[in-house]
Parts: C-alpha cells; structure tokens; sequence
C-alpha cells in the first residue's frame, strides 16, 4: 500500500469537496493541486471524475427531500416539473458547448498560468456584482421561469474555462440576472447534479480502459473524503450567505491567482504545461 498515494488522495477530496460549491473553481484548485503534489497524468482524469462524483452525491444527500418530492410530483405537481424543465433548459448551454469545445479548451487553458488569470478575472467580477446597486426579482428556487434558468445557463457556460469557476459562474449569474443570493446559491446546487453527472459519465467513458482494479482504494478515498467535506461545506455555505456576500471569496480569488503567477515569475515554482 503506498501511503503517500493515498495521502494525496485524501488531499485531493478535500480540495474538491471543499471547492466544487464554492465560487472559487474546484478544476482550477485541482489543476494547481494536482501539479504541485505530482498527481496527474491520464488515470488522474479519471480519479477527478470520482472525488466529483463524491461531491454531486453530498449535493444529492443534502437535499435527498426535496430531490424525492420532484420525483414524486413530476406527474401530478406542476411545480416539480417546472423545478425539472428549469434544470434541464439551465444544463443545455454549458453541455453543448462543453461537447464542441472540451478538447481546444483542455488542451490550451488546463494549466495554472490560465487558471490564476481565471481566478483574478472572476473575482473582479465578483465583486462587481456584489458592488453593483441590484434588486432581487425571484426570490425562491420555484419562482424561476424558464428564461431565468436560461440565462442561469448560459452564465454556467463560462464555467468551462478552468478557474471561472461553476459554482461561482451560476450563483454570481443568478444575481446579475435578478435571482435572489438564497435562490441562486440552492439553484447551482441543484444544477450542479444533472451537470457533473453527465460531465462525468462523458469523461468516464472516454477514459475508462485506465480503470483498474489496483486504484479502487484510492479512489475510494477520494470520493468519501469528496463526499464528507462537500457536504460539511454545502451545511456552511447556506448559513454564511444568510449574513455575508460573497466579496471575501472575490479577494482569496485575486490573491490566490496573483500569488500563482508571483511565485512563476520568481521560479520558486515551475508552472509548466
């Protein structure tokens, strides 16, 4: 049993777990991660496939109520099919565009020079939002129309530039396009299960001769400590939002790409394709 491999693992769950809901980029943290513990390579594609699988299912257990609800619903209650078209309409932008641009994308801008412009990027536009006068016009999940989760959508699409971020495209999208802070956090949410589903059932397919009997350990570890802190971390998120915006992350964003690109520049850290 190699410890060190498990132990980086365990690293790499946590970062995603930690990361996959929060408006800071769980991919570009696992592509910096990944690089600077020595974890990539072809089967680790498929390891990242796993730990975020972990944190779709916290997604899934946390909110297992209302997910069960819809699936009771869909044939009598009109909002539960509303809740279902709205996931649909919102998941279609980033899938067919994710399906015409993933190569050029993970080809070019998979690496951490791109990823720490991402990351200052988007926190300008964090806080551009957060800083701009806006009045919430949905205040809850079941009060979107089908043009918001449109909009919500396309918004998401940027997501697939690593760093940007999913989480943070969707929920800080929500609010420019008048979701309240509450609807547009429990939307990405929501919308994160059919996205990385799929994303993950592309990828898996398409890596899935790497897959051998010798890694399930280590990616058992992954997605359990995906899992446990995914879910601690969607528990924390909903309570902060109640009395915080979302600037403090705007900031870690700008500090934590600036501090990529500084440490390149000085060569203390070789930030190679």
């Amino acid at each position: 049993m190699d410890l060190v491999l498990y132990l980086k693992a365990a690293i790499l769950g946590v970062v995603e777990g930690l990361t996959e809901f929060l408006p800071i980029s769980s991919t570009g943290h696992l592509i910096i991660a990944g690089q600077l513990l020595g974890f990539g390579g072809e089967k680790a594609k498929v390891f990242d496939i796993v730990i975020q699988s972990g944190a779709m299912l916290a997604v899934v257990w946390e909110f297992r109520a209302r997910f069960l609800g819809v699936l009771k619903g869909l044939g009598s209650d009109p909002a539960a099919r509303r809740f279902v078209i709205n996931l649909a309409i919102a998941f279609m932008p980033a899938a067919l565009l994710g399906l015409a641009f993933a190569g050029v994308i993970k080809q070019h801008l998979f690496h951490a020079v791109p990823v720490a412009l991402a990351f200052i990027f988007g926190g300008a536009i964090i806080l551009w939002v957060e800083r701009s006068p806006r009045r919430a016009t949905v205040e809850q999940v079941d009060d979107m129309t089908w043009k918001d989760a449109l909009k919500v959508g396309i918004a998401q699409s940027f997501a697939l530039i690593p760093g940007m971020s999913r989480s943070g495209a969707t929920i800080i999208g929500g609010m420019l396009f008048g979701l309240s802070r509450r609807a547009a956090t429990e939307f990405s949410f929501f919308l994160a299960v059919p996205t990385l589903v799929a994303a993950g059932a592309y990828d898996f397919y398409k890596h899935r001769a790497l897959l051998e009997s010798s890694d399930l350990g280590v990616f058992a570890v992954g997605f359990v400590v995906s899992f446990v802190s995914a879910f601690l971390c969607i528990r924390w998120l909903l309570r902060y939002i109640a009395t915080h915006d979302f600037s403090a992350f705007a900031w870690y964003r700008i500090v934590f790409g600036l501090i990529v690109l500084a440490t390149g520049y000085a060569g203390l850290v070789s930030w190679s394709a």
